[in-house]
C-alpha cells in the first residue's frame, strides 16, 4: 500500500527513544502481518484508491521544502490523482522518517518523537492535503475539530467521521480488511484524513495537533519558486 520505505529519501531527523506508548507504524508492518488481526492490531488500514488520470503534470507541486531531505512529490502525485488511501499511507509513513524514528531502526513512532518533526515538513504535507481537498482535510482542520470538542476524543471521532455504529452500538471504525474509512473528498466529512491509530492511547494525535506549526497560518505560506 502506498509507498515503501525504500522510495522515501532517509536522511531523517534526530529523535529521542524511551518506552513511550507505540502508535503509528509503517506500511512495511504490513507486509508481514501473517493475518488481518495483525493487521488491525498494527494499525495499518488495508484500502487502495484508484488513480484519476485527468491531472496535469503542471498541476503537481514539485517545490515542495524538506528540512530532513524527504520527497513529497509522491505524496503530490497521490493527492493529485485522489488515491486518498495511498497519500494516507505515505503521511503515516513519512512521520516514521521525518520524527527520526527510521533513523533508529524503528518502523513506528514514539509521541514523544512529535516534537522533532520539523515544522517544514509538516507544513508542506499540510499544504499539500489542504490544497487536494479543498480545505477539507489535514491536520490543521483536524485541529479545528478537536478545538470544538474541547479535548474529548469520542466527540472528536464523531465530528470527523472515524465512528460507526452497529445497531444501537457505537464504535470506532475498521481500517483493516474491508477498511470503513472514506477516501473520497466529496463524502468524507471535513478532518476525516489523514488517520491516526489510537489503537494504543491517543497521545500521538494530541501531540500532533499541538505542534507549534499550526499555532498560526504560517504553514499556509507557498514556498518561493
Amino acid at each position: 500500500m502506498g509507498f515503501t520505505p525504500s522510495t522515501m529519501r532517509q536522511r531523517g531527523c534526530i529523535a529521542n527513544s524511551g518506552n513511550d506508548q507505540i502508535i503509528v507504524l509503517s506500511s512495511s508492518v504490513a507486509s508481514t502481518a501473517a493475518t488481518e488481526e495483525d493487521k488491525a492490531a498494527a494499525g495499518v488500514p488495508a484500502a487502495t484508491s484508484e488513480a484519476s488520470t485527468n491531472i496535469e503534470d503542471a498541476d503537481i507541486p514539485t517545490n515542495l521544502p524538506s528540512d530532513c531531505g524527504m520527497d513529497y512529490i509522491p505524496l503530490a502525485t497521490m493527492l493529485a490523482t485522489g488515491q486518498l488511501a495511498e497519500a494516507d499511507q505515505f503521511t503515516r509513513d513519512a512521520l516514521i522518517t521525518i520524527s527520526g524514528a527510521k533513523a533508529k531502526g524503528r518502523d513506528f513512532v514514539y509521541f514523544t518523537d512529535v516534537k522533532n518533526i520539523p515544522a517544514t515538513d509538516l507544513a508542506t504535507m499540510e499544504r499539500l492535503w489542504h490544497k487536494f481537498s479543498g480545505g477539507k482535510f489535514g491536520y490543521s482542520v483536524q485541529k479545528k475539530k478537536w478545538k470544538q470538542s474541547k479535548g474529548d476524543f469520542e466527540t472528536f471521532c464523531r465530528k470527523i467521521g472515524w465512528t460507526t455504529t452497529d445497531g444501537e452500538v457505537e464504535r470506532k471504525k475498521r481500517w483493516f480488511g474491508a477498511s470503513e474509512f472514506i477516501y473520497d473528498v466529496k463524502k468524507a466529512p471535513e478532518g476525516h484524513l489523514p488517520l491516526t491509530s489510537a489503537l494504543r492511547g491517543t497521545s500521538l494525535i494530541k501531540n500532533l495537533l499541538q505542534h507549534p506549526v499550526w499555532d498560526n497560518d504560517d504553514w499556509m505560506i507557498e514556498p518561493d519558486k
